[in-house]
């Protein structure tokens, strides 16, 4: 009788094991329908043409990890709280967020990678160093897991004159700044926001973009920046160092055209090289993050995070894969944890 017994609470064990496949909180490795998001740090209908083919990419790299996935939907959040809003809510399975995003909202969400990019022609910290057409950054340095903000002086009158302080290598003062009309991010966009500020507190003895007297702050991503930077609405704006390769082309075509990524014409004339001048470069960015939703159990559980790691790295590591995230500058993932982006929560800290 106690070697039945014995036998059937084995028995039982196995059964119970086995009703989920070792998949943790998944049914069988079964998950019905995966909600993935990007922050609007480009335009939301480049992502969605860029990253088209990703959901059936995605399925069959995590069937290769033993989880069968019915619908995955992709969407792009109106903003990058936004984003992560929907995630600490769970109604976001996974999203693209950048470092300082993923630290305001890193007690909701988990990362699982960190992007990893080529690395431009430039890293200097001198301004002068990145304007005009002989300077045109390319995208083909080592591969990388920072970048950098740029401050942007646009083609207005005073942002010309900005530029030419600039590129004559005089001194900006903080008048000189506090004069001009900014175009700025999201308060937790990394390149947008958080850096510059830092830039601007380094340099100007604590000052910070909420300091400025003439700011506008932009809740459509970086489109609506160049696009009223192209226009002369604003003086200075604020991007990644590649903002500029990747409205190189729309900002010589007519606004009745786009170019061959979805982005509408700027209708400007002369290069974006020439137009477009950087005033000043922030420290170091930690890449964007891939982050998990720490409300649903069915996603948040050790072997699914694996998984899904896994069958990113894999994806990005295809032909077809690379040039889906190319719409991002991501050519990489690494696998990441919460301590590398204590960095980004300083900085939060230190603009809040």
């Amino acid at each position: 009788m106690k070697k039945f017994i014995a036998l059937l609470i084995v028995c039982l064990l196995l059964t119970g094991c086995g009703s989920n496949g070792g998949k943790g909180n998944t049914e069988g490795g079964k998950i019905e329908k995966l909600e993935l998001q990007f922050v609007p740090s480009k335009d939301a209908d480049v992502i969605l043409t860029g990253t088209k083919n990703l959901p059936e990419l995605l399925k069959a790299a995590l069937a290769e990890e033993g989880y069968e996935v019915e619908n995955i939907n992709i969407t792009v959040g109106s903003s990058y709280d936004a984003t992560g809003e929907a995630m600490a809510a769970g109604s976001v399975d996974l999203g693209w967020l950048p470092g300082g995003t993923y630290a305001l909202y890193s007690d909701e969400v988990d990362v699982i990678l960190t992007a990893t990019r080529n690395g431009l022609s430039n890293d200097s910290t001198d301004p002068r160093t990145w304007n005009g057409d002989a300077n045109a950054t390319k995208k083909d340095g080592p591969q990388v897991t920072y970048y950098r903000s740029l401050i942007y002086a646009t083609p207005s009158e005073y942002g010309k004159q900005l530029a030419e302080k600039v590129n004559n290598g005089e001194e900006l003062t903080w008048e000189d700044l506090d004069k001009a009309t900014w175009a700025v991010q999201k308060t937790s966009s990394s390149a947008g926001y958080i850096y510059p500020t830092l830039w601007l507190m380094d340099n100007y003895d604590g000052k910070k973009v909420s300091d400025l007297s003439n700011v506008i702050p932009l809740d459509s991503g970086y489109g609506t920046a160049f696009a009223q930077a192209a226009a002369e609405e604003v003086d200075i704006i604020v991007c990644y160092a590649d903002g500029r390769n990747d409205y190189e082309a729309s900002w010589n075509l007519p606004v009745t055209e786009k170019d061959a990524t979805g982005k509408a014409g700027l209708g400007r004339t002369d290069s974006i090289w020439n137009e477009l001048n950087v005033i000043g470069v922030t420290p170091g960015i930690y890449n964007d993050t891939v982050a998990i939703t720490k409300a649903k159990k069915e996603v948040y559980n050790e072997d699914f995070i694996a998984a899904i790691q896994n069958a990113l790295i894999n994806v990005i590591n295809s032909e077809e894969g690379k040039a889906i995230f190319e719409c991002y500058s991501h050519t990489g993932y690494a696998k990441a944890k919460d301590s590398d982006y204590d960095g980004a929560r300083a900085a939060l800290e230190a603009v809040k």
